[in-house]
């Protein structure tokens, strides 16, 4: 194994064949380039890489749209092309709104996409429980601790 950096692993194709428990686990770890002599250099990694990279992209497609419409708030814009959103609060909007852009910019400068996917679906996950109607009916606070016998 040849290590270019802490961030990416090499192998070449052969270790595949040989070595193809190694190569695996590294792929599980972080995705890995495969070098070939007879073609052009592979990347493999886990299929939840990828999808978290597909997630990525997507992210960016929708913040390109908004950042191009000059219509109305960021929130406003957002909340358009997410409309899950507008199950939040007006001021929860322009929150989620920064915070997903700051994920995202994270994730883009870093190249971790777990970041922006992890706030995305945080701030998803929110709206809908919102929505279902959790949350609505005021949390009742034990004052005092009930003792509870142990068996």
């Amino acid at each position: 194994m040849l290590a270019t950096d802490h961030s990416q692993r090499v192998f070449q194709s052969s270790d595949l064949s040989r070595h193809s428990t190694r190569v695996f686990a590294a792929a599980e770890d972080r995705p890995v380039e495969v070098t070939r002599r007879d073609g052009e250099d592979l990347v493999l990694m886990s299929k939840r890489e990828a999808s978290a990279r597909d997630g990525l992209l997507q992210l960016a497609a929708t913040l390109i749209g908004v950042a191009t419409d000059t219509r109305g708030s960021l929130a406003d814009r957002m909340s358009t092309a997410l409309p899950w959103m507008l199950a939040l609060t007006p001021a929860d909007r322009v929150i989620c709104a920064n915070d997903l852009l700051d994920a995202a910019r994270a994730s883009f400068s870093t190249g971790q996409a777990h970041l922006a996917i992890a706030e995305l679906t945080s701030w998803q996950e929110t709206a809908t429980a919102i929505a279902a109607g959790l949350g609505a009916q005021p949390v009742e606070w034990l004052d005092a601790a009930t003792p509870v016998e142990r068996p």
